[in-house]
């Protein structure tokens, strides 16, 4: 009898699950979860520029040796190579970096907690960039809700009176993951439109935009802020995590699920993700929120699903009176 397999069950049991889209689903919630964590142990002793070069070139380089491996080569392309540094700038380079500078003053839990607004911003910016996306009630009524949300975990209303200094910098810390969820949300439709027509694959696409968006870090980093300092091991190994799972195997988890099971089935782990980040930085960080965060992130999640069309408002017909 088989230690790794019940009794009764064949050889390729545990294969068959894993190969299935929705174990691949909870790998990819529990990956992207746990990457604030690991944002936030890097930040302790990484510059953002720097968490955020480290992050991208674990990721990016062991996509590159798979390419390799597949005997595959990255798209030549000057026009696409154009097109992927722009969505490299908007999904990665950019918002990383802001993570960064957030992970030096919130917890990991609201990070997560705040980017479950990306929906929401790439409901918006769809609309503005693409022809085929329209506003409808159930949209116009999730935005608002959304929204009502995100500011629930600003927690607004202690901008009214005197606030302190650690307020002050906890609301800079969620107003730089609102600018990374922004960038996500203006990226998305970017892709959608310029890059995904693209005959090449995931793994070339991938592989490019994330070289490409390491490229500008190579020279700021060190330019800006000069060698890491005080690196322990633990900061390595979280970079390492990063970089190779949050951005490297999670890129090729999401296409797997989008091919399997749709990409509405796909976005759907948005909704999970803060979950995960909330109790990993409970658990593991012991890290404490404001009553007015995960409240927050319920009306968002509500809000984004009903952006996504998860949850439907049907408008109310008049009768004819009889």
């Amino acid at each position: 009898m088989s230690v790794l397999a019940p009794s009764g069950a064949s050889p390729g049991t545990a294969s068959r699950i894993l190969s299935d889209w929705r174990a691949k689903f909870v790998l990819l919630a529990l990956i992207w979860g746990l990457s604030f964590l690991f944002i936030k142990v890097g930040a302790q002793a990484l510059t953002p520029l720097q968490l955020s070069l480290g992050r991208m070139l674990c990721g990016g380089l062991p996509l590159l040796a798979v390419l390799a491996l597949r005997g595959g080569r990255v798209p030549r392309s000057p026009r696409l190579w154009w097109h992927l540094f722009v969505t490299a700038l908007l999904l990665n380079t950019i918002p990383f970096t802001l993570f960064g500078y957030a992970a030096q003053l919130i917890p990991s839990a609201l990070m997560g907690i705040v980017n479950a607004s990306t929906p929401l911003f790439a409901v918006v910016f769809s609309m503005l960039l693409l022809s085929d996306e329209r506003p409808d009630l159930n949209r116009i009524l999730g935005l608002g809700v959304g929204f009502l949300g995100v500011l629930t975990v600003l927690g607004v209303w202690n901008s009214l009176g005197e606030v302190a200094v650690s307020d002050r910098d906890a609301q800079l810390g969620m107003l730089f993951v609102v600018g990374a969820t922004a960038c996500y949300g203006i990226g998305t439709p970017y892709l959608r439109r310029f890059v995904a027509g693209s005959p090449h694959g995931a793994l070339e696409l991938s592989t490019l935009q994330l070289l490409l968006g390491a490229a500008p870090l190579v020279l700021l980093a060190p330019a800006l802020d000069g060698v890491p300092t005080g690196v322990t091991w633990q900061v390595v190994v979280s970079v390492v995590l990063l970089g190779s799972l949050g951005t490297g195997a999670a890129y090729i988890l999401q296409y797997a699920i989008v091919r399997a099971a749709g990409a509405t089935v796909a976005t759907t782990v948005t909704y999970v993700v803060p979950l995960v980040a909330v109790v990993a930085g409970v658990v593991l960080m012991g890290e404490s929120l404001a009553w007015n965060q995960p409240l927050g992130a319920v009306v968002i999640i509500v809000g984004a699903a009903l952006c996504q069309g998860l949850l439907r408002v049907r408008p109310v017909r008049p009768t004819d009176g009889r």
